[in-house]
């Protein structure tokens, strides 16, 4: 029985109403809906950072930025420092992402901003921060061998030093931090000479009257594990005439060409059998108006000597010179009596000091002995092919 009255109650509830009213399940009725109305779609973003993740730390000085983003070509990216001043970037859209332009600070944070154009029921616009880590105790010292306003001959090398080895690993991203610009545009590339020094040079001789200048960015670049990089710095220099000397052994002459004119021929005297001069392309190193030569604790008392020396111009480690040697004036252009330097006389020692700089070209032919690279800046000694396999991106 109190079965068949739940049914009639039941029957009773489904049918009640009348007029307009409709049935409750389809909406209608007056009576009240119990069921829970279904929660908005949540809004969705058309940007986001993936890295550096939010508010992470300890990142590091050029990081880059990455995103993602559903209209990259329309994409922008700022990166702001705790004042609110934009670091200085570039962003690239096939890859989204935005590399630094400069280091960032140390123990600093940032703010990075990306946004795109609005979409309906959609955020354009996206925000994220980072620290970078606070500044290391191994920092690697960067120098330059070059000055600003010095002038130098075309065929002068430009020459960072760092304090410490350079694991070749690191060596590619170093190379990329150090931007050369020369006026008028010359193709260039570094060369590691060791895993201290890294030099540069043009595939041909600078042009006479260049301007050059080379920005070195390597704060903050990992130089090795857990070593970076102390410090920037830039250089802005010049390119003189252009001034080479070829001496030949054969004829024992040395033949001097400025801008490319023959300005003199002068006799000259090489190195004896015993000690050869080298044969090869070299650069003037540094140049010594009066000096003095002094073998006597590297060869002995036999062998050794102390000469004092006018117009002296290094052109390699291992002691060849070219300078006036007044003593061997009377077989120059004939007899070889040095001992590895390019003799001239004292008049033409200083005719030729008085026209010389740093980086003029001296190549030295026909002798016994082939110049060793690296004794002395033999950049121009090595063909550009055999050249640009010293360097970490070629």
């Amino acid at each position: 029985m109190a079965a068949l009255v739940a049914g009639t109650l039941l029957l009773t509830t489904a049918c009640s109403g009348g007029g307009d009213d409709a049935p409750s399940w389809q909406g209608g009725g007056n009576e009240t809906v119990t069921s829970e109305s279904p929660s908005p779609e949540p809004t969705l973003s058309t940007v986001a950072v993936t890295s550096p993740a939010q508010e992470a730390t300890e990142v590091e000085a050029w990081s880059e930025v990455k995103y993602s983003s559903e209209d990259p070509d329309n994409t922008t990216v700022k990166v702001t420092d705790a004042k609110g001043d934009e670091v200085k970037g570039t962003v690239d859209q096939d890859e989204n992402v935005w590399r630094p332009a400069e280091s960032m600070d140390w123990g600093t944070k940032y703010t990075v901003t990306v946004d795109t154009p609005a979409a309906e029921g959609k955020n354009n616009t996206t925000t994220s921060s980072f620290t970078t880590m606070k500044k290391p105790k191994n920092l690697v010292r960067v120098t330059s061998f070059l000055g600003d306003s010095q002038k130098v001959g075309v065929g002068m090398p430009l020459i960072m030093k760092f304090g410490r080895e350079i694991p070749e690993k690191y060596r590619a991203e170093v190379e990329r931090k150090m931007v050369v610009t020369a006026t008028p545009a010359q193709e260039g590339v570094w060369h590691w000479t060791s895993s201290t020094e890294v030099h540069y040079r043009p595939k041909v001789y600078w042009k006479a009257g260049s301007k050059i200048f080379y920005k070195v960015q390597l704060k903050g670049v990992k130089m090795g594990d857990g070593w970076y990089g102390r410090s920037d710095l830039t250089v802005d220099l010049n390119v003189g005439r252009s001034l080479i000397m070829t001496v030949s052994n054969k004829t024992k002459k040395m033949t001097v060409k400025q801008d490319g004119k023959v300005i003199k021929t002068i006799p000259v005297s090489l190195g004896k059998a015993k000690t050869p001069s080298s044969s090869g392309t070299m650069v003037v190193i540094e140049k010594k108006e009066h000096t003095v030569f002094d073998t006597m604790d590297e060869l002995g008392p036999e062998e050794g000597y102390r000469t004092d020396i006018d117009f002296a111009q290094r052109i390699t480690w291992s002691g060849q010179y070219i300078h006036a040697a007044p003593w061997s004036e009377g077989v120059q252009g004939r007899t070889n009596v040095s001992h590895g330097c390019v003799n001239v006389s004292e008049a033409m020692g200083k005719w030729l000091f008085d026209r010389t700089m740093m980086g003029d070209v001296i190549t030295v032919s026909g002798t016994e002995e082939k110049l060793k690279n690296g004794n002395g800046w033999t950049d121009w000694n090595m063909s550009w092919a055999e050249y640009k396999k010293g360097s970490a991106l070629h």
